[in-house]
């Protein structure tokens, strides 16, 4: 599998150069990658299915335990199914979408196919840093397909949101994991979630994750970013929106899940938001007349209603959350493509202005029925075993479930109504209204949008090979284990509790213009699109009004800002674990006492100079006292580095300060018979606070240092492996000349690279202003020349 995932990645960078000679056909040439790793994870199946997780790694640091690892359990399959399996369809869909003289393809299809990379690779990591690599590279592919060529103020304003909202998440999801690798003491999730850490840190470490699950999948109150990418061509929105990226919050908590689910600061923030997001996705969705935008207010809700499911960690839930985790991909991923094959065969997504489109289109019509009747939970489809299973988990006289019950229940309903609102507005046939033109969608169009539909069909009364898949995932979570998923459990009441919502939800669609008008009576401070555009607006507002006290062009008040953040942030952390036994390290030679006397003189000799070439040899004479202590130590590289260092350094400061005027500027004195005036309280109180900060950075520094050195019981494992290496890998009895020479020396190289480019452009720069300033001095007239000449 990892060279599955590699293989999209790789195809991915190839598929612009091949785009420009077989245009479209690199769509056709991507979903490739995905089919074959469909085909390679089925081969996978049975193992998974008799409960033997398949695992891979390839170690890329082994001395310090970094590596990529992958491994394939039931809830990895399930969701690979899905990522694979729906992403080949819509790369063959997109095909055909894609306009045969517009430009871009090679890019569109690369990111498609990178992103279906990144998402497999997302759904089958088991380290903690893969997946949020992978979490990380899904965002940016988000970006660049939403923000197309950039071209579109609308276009980059929806990117821009994507990108802000699912980063900030996913920052608050890179500290969350960290910690809690941290406190677990493994990187590995499997080893995470088989031992769960506890205490405070794990708590807020499972609350960071939870911001970064609400905000990919898009739950309140960060859901517009998911309506506002709509503007992505249709199958964008089919694959990133609706069945692959937007699932990758719901995955992460379903994984948690079995460890964190009986924790209240786990499953009650994910609950109340998710019921929360269900219903006013679903409220909002009646509202709706863009077939596009309907289907992502839908996508909202549901994505809602499976949260709930995964998040309170009850046997049967998790077995509903599975079921309906496939159904949505399916039902979701057809109604998308339906609505980009009307779109263009139309030329419009308006329901105002479509008519007659399932006389004209019938078998269009009836996978679009399909797709829609599983959303709405109508047997024999996937969606009605999924919804049965979810009412049939609540059944329970407890307050909680009965909360639960009745939400979910609640959004039911409206998802029966906008189900409805869809398949009549894009294929009925309006009164007094003409039929619209309509081009016929074709062979390509009606074969990838059947894929989906039909086998959302053929899983509901197939789905015993879906219950061991499902059960796989939710025998670890605690609840009676009675319960099976199946098409037909009999006259049960979570049957009948299935008939009520779907008249009732009938009931609200024959009232839609009343639910329509009461749907959009949203009061304006609680709309979660002026929140996100007053915090982006205030965090400019804050960014430019810190700029302009920082960035005042004074290098102290860099200095300062930069020395006190150092000792504000690690250092009260440091204050905090509290300081570690410090023995005094003292060496074998007693000149180091000399040595370190005249740094100190030479330090409190640089405050009271007056000439800037007297503070600059007095800076030197404090390098060079640093590398006699490195000398006296036995570190002679160190020593030799740091002479070479000084050295150069005061070179450069001579050539510079022969320019400028020999004593220091003194600002605030003003000179009267060679007496200081009025600005001298001023001048001293800023020297004051010059020298707070420079005590407080120093010792910060000084302690900091001498607390690591002697809080450090062994040496860490590369560094270890780099001592017992040095003479036999590379003959050298330095190791540190080992490191900088053989072991990295690529590093090295890179280095010494970056240093001369540097100085190449720093030279091209002076000479290019010396030469300037010669083309704008003006030239001495005759008289003048004779004159110079005389």
């Amino acid at each position: 599998m990892l060279i599955a995932i590699a293989a999209h990645f790789a195809v991915a960078a190839m598929l612009p150069l091949a785009a420009r000679r077989c245009g479209r056909a690199a769509f056709a040439i991507g979903a490739l990658v995905p089919a074959g790793s469909l085909a390679l994870a089925l081969t996978y199946l049975p193992g998974v299915l008799r409960g033997t997780p398949h695992g891979e790694s390839v170690h890329w640091a082994e001395r310090i335990g970094l590596l990529f690892t992958v491994r394939l359990d039931a809830l990895a399959m399930l969701m690979t199914l899905l990522v694979t399996g729906v992403g080949a369809v819509v790369l063959c869909y997109f095909g055909r979408y894609a306009d045969r003289d517009e430009p871009g393809h090679g890019r569109q299809a690369g990111l498609m196919v990178a992103f279906a990379g990144a998402m497999l690779g997302l759904v089958l990591a088991d380290d903690v840093l893969s997946l949020y690599v992978y979490w990380e590279i899904t965002t940016i592919a988000s970006f660049l397909l939403v923000g197309g060529a950039g071209r579109d103020e609308e276009s980059r304003r929806s990117a821009k949101q994507a990108l802000v909202v699912t980063v900030f998440g996913g920052l608050a999801l890179l500290l969350g994991l960290i910690v809690l690798a941290v406190a677990a003491g493994t990187f590995r999730l499997s080893g995470i979630l088989a031992d769960p850490p506890d205490g405070a840190a794990v708590t807020a470490a499972v609350a960071l994750l939870l911001v970064g699950v609400a905000t990919k999948s898009a739950q309140v109150p960060f859901h517009p970013w998911l309506p506002a990418a709509m503007v992505a061509p249709t199958p964008v929105s089919a694959y990133l929106h609706a069945a692959a990226m937007v699932k990758a919050g719901v995955y992460l908590a379903a994984r948690l899940a079995p460890a964190f689910a009986d924790r209240p600061v786990f499953w009650v923030p994910l609950v109340v938001l998710g019921l929360w997001t269900m219903v006013l996705g679903g409220f909002r969705a009646l509202r709706q007349h863009d077939l596009k935008l309907l289907l992502a207010f839908g996508t909202v809700s549901q994505l809602g209603f499976l949260l709930v499911l995964v998040a309170v960690g009850t046997y049967t839930a998790a077995l509903a959350g599975a079921a309906m985790l496939l159904a949505h991909g399916l039902f979701k991923s057809t109604l998308f493509l339906t609505a980009g094959a009307v779109d263009k065969g139309t030329g419009t997504r308006d329901i105002r202005e479509l008519s007659g489109l399932g006389r004209q289109w019938p078998q269009l019509a009836t996978l679009a029925g399909l797709a829609a009747a599983s959303m709405a939970g109508l047997p024999p489809l996937l969606g009605f075993v999924g919804k049965e299973a979810a009412l049939k988990a609540f059944l329970h006289a407890t307050p909680k479930d009965v909360a639960v019950l009745c939400g979910i229940t609640a959004g039911s309903v409206f998802t029966v109504a906008y189900t409805l609102r869809f398949l009549v507005g894009a294929f009925g046939t309006r009164p007094g209204a003409a039929p619209s033109r309509a081009k016929p969608p074709g062979a390509v169009f009606t074969a990838a949008i059947a894929v989906p539909a039909l086998a959302g069909l053929v899983v509901g009364p197939g789905v015993g090979w879906l219950a061991p898949l499902a059960a796989g995932y939710a025998e670890a979570l605690p609840g009676a284990h009675d319960y099976h998923l199946a098409l037909w459990h009999g006259l049960t009441p979570p049957l009948l509790l299935s008939v009520l919502v779907l008249a009732t939800g009938y009931a609200v669609y024959r009232a839609g213009r009343a639910v329509a008008v009461v749907s959009g009576r949203v009061p304006e401070p609680l709309r979660a699109q002026r929140g996100y555009d007053t915090a982006v607006s205030g965090l400019i507002r804050l960014a430019h009004g810190g700029t302009g006290r920082i960035q005042t062009g004074s290098l102290p008040v860099y200095l300062a800002v930069i020395l006190l953040t150092v000792v504000a942030a690690p250092g009260t952390m440091l204050l905090l674990r509290g300081l570690p036994a410090i023995e005094a390290p003292w060496s074998r030679s007693w000149l180091q006492l000399p040595l370190a006397a005249i740094v100190l003189a030479a330090a409190g000799a640089v405050l009271r100079a007056r000439r800037r070439l007297t503070a600059v040899l007095l800076t030197g004479m404090i390098g060079y006292g640093v590398g006699g202590l490195f000398l006296v130590r036995g570190a002679i590289d160190l020593a030799l580095a740091q002479f070479l260092v000084e050295t150069l350094t005061l070179v450069v400061f001579v050539l510079v300060l022969r320019r400028l005027p020999p004593p220091f500027a003194r600002p605030g004195r003003e000179r009267t018979g060679g007496q200081a005036r009025s600005g001298q309280p001023a001048l001293r109180r800023a020297e004051w606070r010059k020298a707070l900060v420079a005590a407080l950075g120093g010792t910060f520094v000084a302690v900091l240092a001498t607390a690591y050195s002697a809080g450090r019981e062994r040496l860490p494992p590369a560094s270890a492996w780099y001592v017992d290496n040095a003479k036999p890998e590379a003959g050298a009895t330095n190791v540190v000349n080992a490191i900088l020479v053989d072991f990295r020396a690529l590093d090295t190289i890179g280095e010494i690279t970056v240093l001369l480019v540097a100085a190449t452009g720093a030279a091209s720069l002076a000479l290019g202003a010396g030469r300037a300033r010669r083309r704008t001095m003006p030239r001495p007239g005759r008289d003048e020349r004779t004159e110079v000449r005389r």
